[in-house]
């Protein structure tokens, strides 16, 4: 039986992210679509994905890649219409993969119905308090209601012409929503049952942990509490919008909802708290998963690696689930250009804080990367990769300023790129006018010699991104079902540990991970060459012919009791 069609798949699962915009163009305009992403759902199969996850493909503007929803049950006509989507859903289930849809309940766009009625309609209807509008503040309120930040930079609110200001988190284009409201409660509620009707299997939730707000007058300003990067934890302790425990209450009517179903569907959280919050999002009666952007962030040393997935294991053992581990997403600068600059180097959407251009070591990204990936896929839990990072893909860092397309880029007053470097369209070929995205160019300019990345150029080549991940998937396959994660000895800047336990005969029952995380190669202690896996680069060999793991590589090996 296939992994996916398992009742509890998804604690164990390998789910593979599509972002709508860059991942397939079947009608040629330049931007991704339903039809391009069923054409290539083979893609994700081959890979060894047991499901799939789309970021949004509602109508919208697409002021924020589409996390700006104008219209929850309608698709966009740029990306095709509810038969393409339920065409997409009958092709994954064919492939045996589960489809995952995204939901944006923390705000919606400036188009949506209600907010034009919002904006329409006086001082304090029924129509403004669907959202969060306020009265300004200092002289005849000229001043925002309180000092609370956007993540995209400045005020997180906008004036509106009769004076009153409403809050948005994110972009003055997405109007966060009022979950005090029983419209607004009501309202997604119907939207899960819509698209559970459908079909999806789940539901990766926007923004969960920032929906519920402390909207009791006078609003508390929070004096620069709220500047904590995108997923970055908030600093201290009761802030006025982000992480509050009201928001649970939301989670435990949805689990209700997706309980409801047979089998239950799954919903996974983006929540940008601390890691002692992070586990309340996943008790029983409420969500599945939380997204791990602990692990995603993580410097390359031994020591915070062990820490991050200690943490990780335990805060999710106490509510009988799994982590989740995530390398890359359509939020952040690329794992393989994370690995590869300086240490310590800061990055905001690329830049560094003082404005220069780091200078990766395009080699050192490579290894690590690929050693990051056996690291990351021999742990207990759910894996999320995103588009490309099968294929090894880099971060584009050279767009051309006109062709930026992220709002942080206006907000910041052209200072930080933002995400547009993690999200140029893919490459499926080694030629083309866009290497295969689709019959036409793409939304944001792929550059010269992407095509080397492609998954034309990459498949059949053994020692390709593309082929080792193909490998790990399935030998991954046949370690599932037992969760047990242990620590094994190891030498300083090493991480060695199994999954699985090992049968008492002796026989080979668990998968071992090495990884050599220290600047100096490490004697590898594996007696017999058949318990030799994978590994994520060449082994090397001492003078007296013993095995040596060198720096920046993972290996993995079936796992005997010595």
């Amino acid at each position: 039986m296939p992994h996916a069609a398992h009742r509890d798949w998804w604690r164990e699962s390998v789910v593979y992210q599509v972002y709508m915009p860059s991942f397939a163009d079947a009608d040629g305009d330049g931007m991704g679509d339903l039809r391009g992403i069923t054409d290539r759902l083979a893609h994700v199969a081959d890979l060894g994905a047991d499901a799939v996850w789309l970021t949004p493909f509602y109508r919208s503007p697409l002021a924020d890649g589409g996390y700006d929803v104008a219209d929850y049950r309608q698709v966009d006509p740029r990306h095709g219409t509810l038969d393409d989507f339920r065409a997409l859903l009958a092709r994954a289930r064919e492939l045996g993969l589960r489809t995952i849809v995204d939901i944006v309940p923390n705000h919606c766009s400036e188009q949506h119905p209600w907010f034009v009625e919002a904006l329409a309609s006086p001082p304090g209807s029924a129509a403004r308090d669907r959202f969060i509008f306020r009265d300004g503040t200092g002289p005849d309120g000229a001043e925002p209601p309180a000092d609370w930040q956007s993540k995209f930079g400045g005020p997180a609110w906008s004036r509106v012409p009769d004076g009153q200001w409403y809050m948005h988190i994110f972009a003055a284009e997405q109007p966060d929503l009022n979950w005090e409201n029983p419209e607004v409660v009501a309202e997604f509620e119907a939207i899960l049952r819509f698209w559970l009707d459908l079909g999806v299997d789940g539901f990766r939730i926007d923004v969960a942990h920032g929906l519920r707000k402390d909207l009791d007058p006078p609003l508390r300003n929070t004096y620069g509490g709220d500047s904590a990067s995108l997923n970055s934890p908030p600093s201290g302790e009761n802030h006025p919008f982000w992480d509050r425990d009201e928001v649970h209450e939301v989670y435990r009517r949805w689990r209700k909802i997706t309980d409801s179903y047979a089998p239950p569907r799954i919903m996974v959280a983006e929540a940008g708290v601390s890691a002692g919050r992070l586990p309340l999002y996943t008790r029983p009666d409420e969500l599945h998963q939380a997204f791990n952007f602990f692990h995603l962030r993580c410097p390359w040393d031994a020591g915070s690696f062990r820490e991050v997935i200690d943490t990780s294991l335990a805060g999710a053992a106490a509510h009988g689930t799994l982590p989740t581990w995530v390398l890359s997403n359509h939020d952040v600068v690329r794992h393989r250009t994370r690995y590869a600059v300086p240490e310590g180097t800061a990055l905001r959407g690329w830049l560094m804080t003082d404005g220069r251009e780091p200078a990766p070591d395009d080699d050192r990204g490579r290894r690590r990367a690929r050693a990051a990936a056996l690291l990351t896929l021999a742990l207990p839990g759910t894996t999320y990769l995103y588009q490309g990072e099968e294929l090894g893909l880099p971060e584009v860092a050279d767009l051309p300023r006109e062709a930026l397309r992220d709002p942080m880029w206006e907000r910041t007053g052209r200072t930080v790129k933002g995400r547009d470097g993690c999200r140029v369209p893919l490459p499926w070929t080694r030629t083309g006018s866009s290497y295969g995205f689709g019959p036409g160019g793409s939304w944001l300019p792929q550059p010269g010699g992407w095509g080397d990345y492609s998954v034309e150029a990459q498949t059949g080549d053994p020692d390709s991104f593309l082929e080792m991940y193909r490998t790990a998937l399935t030998l991954r396959r046949r370690f599932l079902g037992d969760e047990t994660f242990t620590w094994l000895e190891s030498a300083p800047g090493e991480l060695a540990f199994r999954k699985g336990r090992v049968a008492a005969d002796g026989r080979a029952a668990a998968l071992e991970c090495r990884i050599n995380l220290s600047g100096e190669p490490i004697p590898l202690p594996v007696p017999d060459e058949s318990q030799l896996l994978l590994t994520s680069a060449e082994l090397t060999q001492d003078q007296a012919t013993a095995r040596q793991l060198p720096p920046d590589t993972a290996v993995w090996l079936t796992s005997t009791i010595s």
